[in-house]
């Protein structure tokens, strides 16, 4: 079973968008930060982009001005959405949280999503 159910991927031309959702089970109690992470084939997974419990955000250099990432207001949903899209952005993308679950609230583990394919295409 997966705490974090991802959705919003697909194939895209270069140039266009795409909009990632990462939604948190009721499993999981309290979030200290949820962020973005991809993969692409051969290479090691990245962080893309994160924002804590209190709206602090982070990102990759690469993607600076083009993703944003944001949350919903129960804070158990994060965005990101992915403008001027390049073929190199193509990986699969993976939603993190930095969370406890109602069976352990005062532990602090890493939450993964199962994964998103963007594919940009030239």
């Amino acid at each position: 079973q997966v705490q974090l159910v991802e959705s919003g991927g697909g194939l895209v031309q270069a140039g266009g968008s795409l909009r990632l959702s990462c939604a948190a089970s009721r499993i999981i109690s309290s979030i200290k930060a949820m962020g973005w992470y991809r993969q692409a084939p051969g290479k090691q997974r990245e962080l893309v982009a994160g924002i804590t419990s209190g709206g602090d955000t982070n990102y990759a250099d690469s993607v600076k001005g083009r993703f944003t990432i944001s949350r919903d207001g129960a804070k158990t949903t994060v965005y990101l959405q992915m403008n001027s899209l390049k073929p190199e952005n193509t990986a699969v993308y993976y939603c993190h949280a930095d969370a406890s679950s109602v069976l352990a609230p005062q532990t602090w583990r890493a939450y993964w999503g199962q994964g998103t394919q963007v594919t940009v295409s030239s």
